[in-house]
Protein backbone atom coordinates (compact mmCIF):
# COMPACT_ATOMS: atom_id res chain seq x y z
CA UNK A 1 0.00 0.00 0.00
CA UNK A 2 2.92 2.35 0.77
CA UNK A 3 3.95 2.18 -3.02
CA UNK A 4 0.16 2.53 -4.00
CA UNK A 5 0.08 5.74 -1.70
CA UNK A 6 3.58 7.00 -3.33
CA UNK A 7 1.36 7.67 -6.97
CA UNK A 8 -0.72 9.88 -5.70
CA UNK A 9 1.76 12.34 -4.88
CA UNK A 10 2.16 13.58 -8.26
CA UNK A 11 5.15 12.21 -9.97
CA UNK A 12 6.62 8.64 -10.71
CA UNK A 13 9.92 8.95 -11.93
CA UNK A 14 11.00 5.16 -10.71
CA UNK A 15 7.19 3.53 -10.59
CA UNK A 16 8.32 0.31 -13.01
CA UNK A 17 10.90 -0.54 -10.05
CA UNK A 18 8.16 -0.43 -7.37
CA UNK A 19 5.59 -2.80 -8.84
CA UNK A 20 5.35 -5.54 -6.56
CA UNK A 21 7.23 -8.59 -7.11
CA UNK A 22 4.26 -10.76 -8.51
CA UNK A 23 4.26 -8.22 -11.72
CA UNK A 24 8.21 -8.89 -12.49
CA UNK A 25 7.78 -11.72 -14.68
CA UNK A 26 5.04 -10.38 -16.42
CA UNK A 27 5.12 -9.78 -20.18
CA UNK A 28 5.46 -5.85 -20.68
CA UNK A 29 2.52 -5.90 -22.84
CA UNK A 30 0.12 -6.91 -19.95
CA UNK A 31 0.92 -4.32 -17.76
CA UNK A 32 -1.14 -1.06 -17.77
CA UNK A 33 1.65 2.16 -18.86
CA UNK A 34 1.25 5.47 -19.46
CA UNK A 35 1.66 6.97 -23.12
CA UNK A 36 1.21 10.19 -24.44
CA UNK A 37 -0.56 11.06 -27.66
CA UNK A 38 1.87 13.09 -29.80
CA UNK A 39 4.40 13.66 -27.64
CA UNK A 40 6.89 15.77 -28.85
CA UNK A 41 3.81 18.26 -29.90
CA UNK A 42 4.90 20.55 -26.88
CA UNK A 43 7.75 22.27 -29.47
CA UNK A 44 5.30 23.08 -32.63
CA UNK A 45 7.57 25.55 -34.91
CA UNK A 46 4.61 28.29 -36.02
CA UNK A 47 6.57 29.84 -38.37
CA UNK A 48 6.96 26.17 -40.02
CA UNK A 49 4.72 25.35 -43.39
CA UNK A 50 1.39 22.88 -43.03
CA UNK A 51 2.85 19.40 -43.95
CA UNK A 52 2.00 17.84 -47.36
CA UNK A 53 0.12 15.03 -46.36
CA UNK A 54 -2.44 17.74 -44.73
CA UNK A 55 -6.01 18.11 -46.52
CA UNK A 56 -5.22 20.10 -49.47
CA UNK A 57 -7.73 23.00 -48.50
CA UNK A 58 -5.23 23.48 -45.29
CA UNK A 59 -2.40 23.69 -47.82
CA UNK A 60 -3.90 26.08 -49.85
CA UNK A 61 -5.24 28.30 -47.51
CA UNK A 62 -1.66 28.23 -45.54
CA UNK A 63 0.11 29.07 -48.66
CA UNK A 64 -2.47 32.41 -49.34
CA UNK A 65 -2.85 33.20 -45.35
CA UNK A 66 -0.14 31.72 -43.76
CA UNK A 67 -0.15 34.57 -40.35
CA UNK A 68 -3.48 32.92 -39.74
CA UNK A 69 -3.25 29.51 -40.57
CA UNK A 70 -0.09 28.47 -38.71
CA UNK A 71 -1.00 30.22 -35.26
CA UNK A 72 -4.45 28.30 -35.53
CA UNK A 73 -2.68 25.15 -36.57
CA UNK A 74 -0.22 25.30 -33.50
CA UNK A 75 -3.22 25.92 -30.99
CA UNK A 76 -4.99 22.62 -32.63
CA UNK A 77 -2.07 20.59 -33.00
CA UNK A 78 -0.33 20.91 -29.45
CA UNK A 79 -1.33 18.10 -27.53
CA UNK A 80 1.63 18.27 -25.11
CA UNK A 81 3.31 20.82 -22.92
CA UNK A 82 5.73 19.39 -21.22
CA UNK A 83 9.41 18.27 -22.57
CA UNK A 84 10.15 14.58 -22.94
CA UNK A 85 12.37 13.95 -19.29
CA UNK A 86 9.04 15.88 -17.59
CA UNK A 87 7.00 13.54 -19.55
CA UNK A 88 8.96 10.22 -17.84
CA UNK A 89 9.35 11.90 -14.12
CA UNK A 90 5.60 12.34 -14.57
CA UNK A 91 5.56 8.33 -15.20
CA UNK A 92 4.92 8.63 -18.93
CA UNK A 93 6.82 5.65 -20.35
CA UNK A 94 5.32 5.24 -24.16
CA UNK A 95 5.97 7.89 -26.44
CA UNK A 96 4.26 8.68 -29.89
CA UNK A 97 6.90 10.16 -32.08
CA UNK A 98 5.73 11.34 -35.72
CA UNK A 99 8.94 11.80 -37.50
CA UNK A 100 9.44 13.93 -40.83
CA UNK A 101 11.51 15.60 -42.80
CA UNK A 102 11.11 19.44 -42.36
CA UNK A 103 11.71 21.26 -45.75
CA UNK A 104 14.64 23.64 -45.44
CA UNK A 105 15.70 21.93 -42.20
CA UNK A 106 19.35 20.96 -43.50
CA UNK A 107 18.77 16.97 -44.15
CA UNK A 108 17.70 17.20 -39.99
CA UNK A 109 14.95 14.80 -39.21
CA UNK A 110 12.06 16.20 -37.02
CA UNK A 111 9.07 15.79 -35.49
CA UNK A 112 5.54 16.98 -36.79
CA UNK A 113 1.83 17.48 -35.92
CA UNK A 114 -0.06 19.24 -38.72
CA UNK A 115 3.20 21.63 -38.42
CA UNK A 116 6.93 20.53 -37.70
CA UNK A 117 8.50 20.54 -34.45
CA UNK A 118 11.64 22.81 -33.39
CA UNK A 119 13.14 19.97 -31.57
CA UNK A 120 15.23 17.40 -33.92
CA UNK A 121 15.10 14.03 -33.74
CA UNK A 122 18.40 13.35 -32.47
CA UNK A 123 17.98 15.93 -29.51
CA UNK A 124 14.70 14.00 -28.62
CA UNK A 125 16.26 10.58 -28.10
CA UNK A 126 19.59 11.81 -26.93
CA UNK A 127 17.20 13.75 -24.04
CA UNK A 128 15.10 9.83 -23.33
CA UNK A 129 18.79 8.21 -23.28
CA UNK A 130 19.97 10.45 -20.61
CA UNK A 131 17.05 10.40 -18.57
CA UNK A 132 17.88 6.43 -18.89
CA UNK A 133 21.00 6.34 -17.69
CA UNK A 134 19.74 8.02 -14.14
CA UNK A 135 16.79 5.19 -13.74
CA UNK A 136 18.45 2.01 -14.79
CA UNK A 137 15.24 0.24 -13.69
CA UNK A 138 12.53 2.22 -15.97
CA UNK A 139 11.74 0.63 -19.53
CA UNK A 140 10.14 3.37 -22.26
CA UNK A 141 8.77 2.51 -25.25
CA UNK A 142 9.30 4.74 -28.59
CA UNK A 143 6.87 4.59 -31.11
CA UNK A 144 8.51 5.78 -34.83
CA UNK A 145 5.69 6.42 -37.36
CA UNK A 146 4.74 8.46 -40.26
CA UNK A 147 7.98 9.27 -41.24
CA UNK A 148 6.65 12.15 -43.50
CA UNK A 149 8.72 12.62 -46.53
CA UNK A 150 11.62 10.76 -45.37
CA UNK A 151 14.12 9.14 -47.87
CA UNK A 152 15.44 5.25 -47.55
CA UNK A 153 18.52 6.68 -46.82
CA UNK A 154 17.05 8.61 -43.87
CA UNK A 155 15.53 5.55 -43.01
CA UNK A 156 18.73 3.77 -42.70
CA UNK A 157 20.62 6.30 -40.89
CA UNK A 158 17.79 6.97 -38.71
CA UNK A 159 18.01 3.06 -37.58
CA UNK A 160 21.66 3.33 -37.30
CA UNK A 161 21.49 6.37 -34.92
CA UNK A 162 18.66 4.48 -32.78
CA UNK A 163 20.66 1.25 -32.45
CA UNK A 164 24.40 3.26 -32.00
CA UNK A 165 22.54 5.60 -29.09
CA UNK A 166 20.90 3.07 -27.24
CA UNK A 167 23.32 -0.18 -27.91
CA UNK A 168 22.48 -2.63 -25.23
CA UNK A 169 19.44 -1.19 -23.93
CA UNK A 170 17.36 -1.91 -26.87
CA UNK A 171 14.96 -5.03 -25.85
CA UNK A 172 15.24 -7.36 -29.11
CA UNK A 173 12.26 -7.69 -30.96
CA UNK A 174 12.74 -11.78 -30.50
CA UNK A 175 12.14 -11.51 -26.93
CA UNK A 176 9.52 -11.43 -24.71
CA UNK A 177 10.14 -8.80 -22.56
CA UNK A 178 9.45 -8.54 -18.56
CA UNK A 179 10.72 -6.58 -16.26
CA UNK A 180 12.57 -8.84 -14.58
CA UNK A 181 13.93 -9.74 -17.76
CA UNK A 182 15.01 -6.42 -18.86
CA UNK A 183 16.51 -5.38 -15.77
CA UNK A 184 18.92 -8.79 -15.36
CA UNK A 185 19.92 -8.14 -19.23
CA UNK A 186 20.24 -3.90 -18.33
CA UNK A 187 17.88 -3.54 -21.39
CA UNK A 188 15.22 -0.42 -21.39
CA UNK A 189 14.24 0.48 -24.78
CA UNK A 190 11.66 -1.18 -26.99
CA UNK A 191 12.04 0.72 -30.35
CA UNK A 192 8.83 0.38 -32.58
CA UNK A 193 9.24 1.17 -35.90
CA UNK A 194 6.19 1.48 -38.62
CA UNK A 195 8.14 0.57 -41.57
CA UNK A 196 8.01 -2.89 -41.89
CA UNK A 197 11.43 -2.98 -44.54
CA UNK A 198 13.62 -1.55 -41.47
CA UNK A 199 12.60 -3.84 -39.06
CA UNK A 200 13.46 -7.02 -41.14
CA UNK A 201 16.82 -5.45 -41.53
CA UNK A 202 17.12 -4.97 -37.51
CA UNK A 203 16.10 -7.21 -35.27
CA UNK A 204 16.41 -4.61 -32.79
CA UNK A 205 13.61 -2.77 -34.30
CA UNK A 206 9.60 -4.00 -33.46
CA UNK A 207 7.05 -3.65 -35.95
CA UNK A 208 4.61 -0.77 -35.80
CA UNK A 209 2.14 -0.62 -32.48
CA UNK A 210 -1.74 -1.20 -32.97
CA UNK A 211 -2.79 2.48 -31.66
CA UNK A 212 -6.83 2.14 -31.10
CA UNK A 213 -8.36 5.72 -31.64
CA UNK A 214 -11.35 6.98 -32.20
CA UNK A 215 -11.22 10.09 -34.62
CA UNK A 216 -13.71 12.13 -32.57
CA UNK A 217 -14.07 15.22 -30.53
CA UNK A 218 -16.97 13.67 -28.35
CA UNK A 219 -15.62 11.22 -25.63
CA UNK A 220 -18.89 9.38 -25.16
CA UNK A 221 -17.99 8.34 -29.03
CA UNK A 222 -14.04 7.76 -27.86
CA UNK A 223 -15.16 5.43 -25.02
CA UNK A 224 -17.53 3.83 -27.25
CA UNK A 225 -15.33 3.01 -29.83
CA UNK A 226 -12.98 1.53 -27.09
CA UNK A 227 -15.50 -0.38 -25.46
CA UNK A 228 -16.16 -1.67 -28.78
CA UNK A 229 -12.93 -2.87 -29.84
CA UNK A 230 -12.34 -4.45 -26.55
CA UNK A 231 -15.36 -7.19 -27.45
CA UNK A 232 -13.06 -7.77 -30.53
CA UNK A 233 -10.60 -8.77 -28.28
CA UNK A 234 -6.93 -7.16 -27.97
CA UNK A 235 -4.07 -7.90 -30.31
CA UNK A 236 -0.86 -9.92 -29.28
CA UNK A 237 1.75 -7.80 -27.75
CA UNK A 238 1.97 -4.22 -27.78
CA UNK A 239 -1.11 -2.25 -28.11
CA UNK A 240 -2.23 1.44 -27.72
CA UNK A 241 -5.52 2.66 -26.14
CA UNK A 242 -6.11 6.18 -27.07
CA UNK A 243 -8.04 8.80 -24.86
CA UNK A 244 -7.27 11.63 -27.72
CA UNK A 245 -9.66 13.59 -29.03
CA UNK A 246 -9.56 14.87 -32.81
CA UNK A 247 -11.31 17.41 -34.78
CA UNK A 248 -10.99 17.78 -39.04
CA UNK A 249 -9.54 20.76 -40.82
CA UNK A 250 -12.84 22.65 -41.26
CA UNK A 251 -13.55 22.88 -37.44
CA UNK A 252 -9.90 24.02 -36.74
CA UNK A 253 -10.66 26.61 -39.33
CA UNK A 254 -13.58 28.13 -38.10
CA UNK A 255 -12.38 28.25 -34.68
CA UNK A 256 -9.04 29.67 -35.02
CA UNK A 257 -9.58 31.17 -31.01
CA UNK A 258 -10.14 27.61 -29.89
CA UNK A 259 -7.34 24.85 -28.81
CA UNK A 260 -7.18 21.41 -27.96
CA UNK A 261 -6.38 21.86 -24.31
CA UNK A 262 -9.73 23.50 -24.04
CA UNK A 263 -11.27 20.66 -25.53
CA UNK A 264 -9.25 18.31 -23.82
CA UNK A 265 -10.02 19.31 -20.41
CA UNK A 266 -13.67 19.14 -20.92
CA UNK A 267 -13.83 15.94 -21.58
CA UNK A 268 -11.19 14.52 -19.31
CA UNK A 269 -13.09 13.52 -16.11
CA UNK A 270 -15.24 11.40 -18.29
CA UNK A 271 -12.52 9.53 -19.82
CA UNK A 272 -10.37 9.36 -16.93
CA UNK A 273 -13.07 7.61 -15.17
CA UNK A 274 -13.20 5.18 -17.53
CA UNK A 275 -10.09 4.49 -17.52
CA UNK A 276 -9.80 3.90 -14.08
CA UNK A 277 -12.80 1.28 -14.33
CA UNK A 278 -9.89 -0.87 -16.92
CA UNK A 279 -7.84 -4.05 -16.14
CA UNK A 280 -4.31 -4.98 -17.56
CA UNK A 281 -3.26 -8.39 -19.12
CA UNK A 282 -3.71 -10.62 -21.83
CA UNK A 283 -7.78 -11.43 -21.97
CA UNK A 284 -9.76 -9.86 -24.44
CA UNK A 285 -10.50 -6.90 -22.67
CA UNK A 286 -7.09 -6.49 -20.77
CA UNK A 287 -5.51 -2.77 -20.97
CA UNK A 288 -1.81 -2.30 -22.12
CA UNK A 289 -1.13 1.13 -23.13
CA UNK A 290 -3.04 4.20 -22.31
CA UNK A 291 -2.31 7.12 -24.32
CA UNK A 292 -3.21 10.49 -23.68
CA UNK A 293 -3.30 14.44 -24.62
CA UNK A 294 -1.73 17.20 -21.76
CA UNK A 295 -0.41 13.94 -19.38
CA UNK A 296 0.78 16.64 -17.02
CA UNK A 297 -2.78 18.82 -16.09
CA UNK A 298 -4.36 15.37 -14.19
CA UNK A 299 -3.78 12.58 -12.23
CA UNK A 300 -3.65 10.09 -15.46
CA UNK A 301 0.03 8.92 -15.06
CA UNK A 302 -0.64 7.77 -11.71
CA UNK A 303 -4.30 6.22 -12.59
CA UNK A 304 -2.79 4.33 -15.38
CA UNK A 305 0.11 3.31 -13.25
CA UNK A 306 -2.58 2.18 -10.10
CA UNK A 307 -4.38 -0.04 -12.68
CA UNK A 308 -1.57 -2.68 -12.34
CA UNK A 309 -2.18 -3.14 -8.35
CA UNK A 310 -5.52 -4.68 -9.77
CA UNK A 311 -3.88 -7.40 -11.72
CA UNK A 312 -1.88 -8.18 -8.85
CA UNK A 313 -5.42 -8.72 -6.00
CA UNK A 314 -6.62 -10.29 -8.84
CA UNK A 315 -3.87 -13.10 -9.37
CA UNK A 316 -3.19 -15.97 -7.28
CA UNK A 317 -0.57 -15.62 -4.88
CA UNK A 318 1.57 -18.17 -5.62
CA UNK A 319 4.37 -17.80 -8.18
CA UNK A 320 3.80 -20.36 -11.29
CA UNK A 321 5.87 -22.95 -12.27
CA UNK A 322 6.02 -20.93 -15.61
CA UNK A 323 7.36 -17.80 -13.93
CA UNK A 324 9.90 -19.43 -11.70
CA UNK A 325 11.22 -21.43 -14.97
CA UNK A 326 11.85 -18.01 -16.75
CA UNK A 327 13.19 -16.69 -14.13
CA UNK A 328 16.17 -19.20 -13.32
CA UNK A 329 16.46 -19.58 -17.16
CA UNK A 330 18.33 -15.80 -17.50
CA UNK A 331 19.85 -16.24 -14.50
CA UNK A 332 18.77 -13.89 -12.05
CA UNK A 333 17.87 -13.56 -8.67
CA UNK A 334 14.59 -13.25 -7.20
CA UNK A 335 13.21 -9.96 -5.63
CA UNK A 336 12.09 -9.63 -2.25
CA UNK A 337 8.73 -9.82 -1.55
CA UNK A 338 8.43 -5.76 -1.51
CA UNK A 339 8.39 -5.86 -5.10
CA UNK A 340 11.76 -3.60 -4.55
CA UNK A 341 14.78 -5.81 -6.42
CA UNK A 342 17.73 -7.25 -4.62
Amino acid sequence: MEDEERLQLGGNPDWMSLLPAELLDVPLWNLAIPGSHDSMSFCLDVSSPVLKSEPRLLRVIDRLFPCWTRPCIYRWATTQQSVLSDQCDLGIRFFDLRIARKPAGGGKLFFAHGIYTLITVKEALGELATWLDTHPKEIIIIACSHFESLTDEDHCQLADYIISLFGKKLCSSEDIPTLRSCWCRGQQVVVSYDDQQMVLQHPELWTGIPYWYADSSDPKKVIAYLEEQKHRGRPDGFYVSGLNLTEDAAYILLHPLQDMRTLTLRALSLLLRWASEQQPGGGAGGLNVLCCDFVDVSHFCSLVIRLNYKKVLAAPRAVSTVQRATAESIGCCHSNQTGHPT
